[in-house]
């Protein structure tokens, strides 16, 4: 029996005869006891097996074809237990071919899964939380194809419709398994921006709840996207435009990047891909925020994974104009000061509250690194984010205080409490009046000696931050951060355009710029990369760059084209031994004769020259 995935007709068919059994007027467990026997048998494998998220993080056996009857509602997993607790904790798809020998596979006896060797599993998201887990097994070692995960994930979204309708699993339960009821909570998180605010909360929702998975008309699907992505560009235009109202800053280049995210034609063609697969336009933008998501959170860098939130942000603006609805809470009726609350937010919807009297943030998700909170940043607006269940625990209308200085959020504080806050905030003003006079005061510690203090960045976006903090210069670049959220590696002048901005933002002030340091788990998407055992000490960083000396070249000739008459620092990563530093030296001092030449053959005489003094 050839065992393989539908094509893409075949998943039409499949995803439509889901969508007939979704329609039906059968209880919700014999629904889900259908899709499962159609599952099996479309994906040709022994068992399809649906586990559903209970209260305390336990996955429950719903519906199984395959496995033993009497295991349902019996078998129990809790999240992170076993290769199905593993998905769940992960997010993240699985095959494997031999399941039983892999370190995390727990043995259920009841299920008789012992004759069931190989395994794949997709997590059923809503949301960006799970709600359980899809699983088939087959007794042969069968390897599993990406085509195949791919089409597990896109049923997996129409069992999530299921999941989150509250017909399997009783609302209430997951409600009552966070208790609390309204007496005073405090909840801990980790600081984003410091400061203290109070106010009532006002919860951000603006996910679109998707009514259809599986699309009538694809084509009519792909006009209503095309429709959508160019009333959604012209509003983020529009948003660039407001920004500036609020004069130059970090924020503005924040959503000036924002605004290069929407531009991407590679995101848009991946969710015309997923229409085409049979999905609605709705459906299609919450596959392709789930598969990014998945590979995003595979890397380590929270700086990178921090860039997940502003495709989030654009896909829940894209659904927004899909859907007809307002985009956020912030076009509805506020109080005249407030706390918001939202489990992720990307830099644009927090400056669609930017008019608002937006006192304080908690968020669920988030680091200091997110657009979101070098926006908030910008807004002096205190941020506590990782705060698990906030949107949960909190109600519309809660007092709320947010304590950014000690990472945590009061919900619905005594009286004696909000009046020592509030004493609180008026004294941080007056210390934060005084500290205003020291920013411009040198550094010099108390025997005199001077101490240079530099910045740290990635981005045109970080660069903002020199005139905030009063940083002398930029001590490392990162120029990796730059090209990882792109499709190709850029022409040697879109690279030179770009460093010439860093130069131009960072005024005269020196900027040490550090070669590409990728390998391990910052990596390019258009360059093949291994799997190695230790990839820090690996194949990266000077060691890619030596290897391809064009790539190599072609970022050190932009870096000396955009410097011209200013002195250009240049750092090489990770140097294991002087002959690597030699090369690499070897090829700066190529470029730097090289763009000598040219300039002297397009100059008048030597005086026209304008090469960068260049210092490695």
């Amino acid at each position: 029996m050839t065992e393989a995935a539908p094509s893409v007709s075949g998943t039409r068919r499949l995803l439509r005869r889901l969508r007939d059994i979704m329609a039906g007027s059968s209880s919700a467990q014999e629904r889900l006891d259908r899709i499962v026997r159609i599952i099996a048998a479309e994906m040709v494998a022994e068992v399809c097996s649906a586990y559903v998220m209970r209260a305390g993080e336990v996955l429950e056996l719903f519906a199984t074809e395959g496995l033993r009857p009497e295991a349902i509602h019996r078998t129990r997993l809790r999240v992170g237990e076993g290769l199905v607790g593993l998905i769940a904790a992960t997010a993240r798809p699985l095959a494997l071919a031999d399941a039983q020998s892999h370190p995390d596979f727990a043995y259920r006896p009841e299920t008789g899964e012992e004759i069931f060797h190989s395994l794949m599993g997709v997590p059923i998201l809503r949301g960006g939380r799970v709600l359980g887990v899809l699983v088939v097994q087959n007794r042969t070692l069968r390897h599993y194809t990406e085509d195949e995960i791919e089409v597990l994930q896109t049923i997996a979204m129409i069992v999530a419709e299921l999941a989150a309708s509250g017909d399997l699993v009783n609302p209430l339960e997951m409600a009552q398994s966070h208790g609390g009821g309204l007496l005073p909570v405090r909840l801990v998180g980790v600081r984003l921006n410091a400061g203290l605010a109070i106010g009532p909360a006002v919860l951000h929702e603006p996910r679109v709840v998707i009514r259809q998975v599986v699309a009538e008309d694809v084509n009519a699907e792909l006009v209503r996207l095309r429709h959508a992505v160019a009333s959604m560009r012209e509003a983020i235009d529009e948003l660039v435009a407001t920004s500036r109202e609020f004069g130059v800053g970090e924020h503005h280049d924040v959503i000036e990047t924002y605004r290069m995210f929407a531009a991407d034609r590679g995101w848009v063609a991946r969710i015309a891909d997923a229409i085409r697969s049979g999905l609605t336009a709705e459906a299609a933008v919450q596959k392709v925020r789930d598969d990014t998501r998945t590979r995003m959170m595979q890397v380590s860098d929270p700086y990178l994974r921090e860039r997940l939130l502003d495709l989030e942000d654009l896909a829940n603006r894209l659904q927004q104009h899909l859907s007809g609805r307002p985009p956020s809470a912030a076009w509805a009726e506020l109080p005249p000061e407030f706390i918001l609350v939202a489990r992720a937010m990307g830099p644009a919807e927090l400056l669609d509250y930017a008019r608002r009297r937006i006192m304080g943030l908690v968020l669920e998700e988030g680091s200091p690194t997110a657009h979101v909170a070098i926006v908030a940043r910008a807004f002096d607006i205190p941020v506590v984010g990782r705060v698990d269940d906030a949107t949960t625990r909190i109600e519309a209308g809660d007092i709320v205080i947010v304590d950014g200085d000690h990472a945590q959020v009061l919900i619905r504080p005594s009286e004696d409490i909000r009046q020592s806050v509030a004493t609180a905030v008026e004294g941080r003003s007056r210390r934060r009046a005084f500290y205003e006079t020291l920013r411009s005061a040198p550094s010099v510690t108390r025997d005199g000696i001077e101490i240079k203090l530099l910045l740290n960045a990635g981005l045109l976006i970080d660069l903002a931050q020199l005139a905030t903090t009063g940083a002398e210069g930029v001590g490392l670049f990162r120029t990796e951060f730059s090209l990882m959220v792109r499709d190709t590696f850029p022409a040697v002048d879109d690279l030179t355009e770009f460093y010439q901005r860093v130069f131009e933002q960072a005024e005269c002030r020196p900027v040490v710029f550090r070669t590409l340091d990728i390998g391990g788990d910052k990596v390019l998407p258009y360059l093949p990369h291994a799997i190695e055992d230790n990839p820090a000490m690996g194949w990266r960083a000077i060691r890619i760059g030596l290897d391809r000396p064009a790539m190599l070249r072609q970022q050190l000739r932009a870096l000396i084209r955009a410097a011209r008459a200013r002195t250009l620092f240049v750092k090489f990563p990770m140097i294991a031994e002087i002959a690597e530093l030699e090369r690499a030296r070897a090829l700066v001092d190529m470029e730097l004769a090289s763009q000598i030449g040219q300039d002297r053959r397009h100059a008048r005489g030597a005086g026209a020259v304008m090469a960068a003094a260049v210092a490695v």
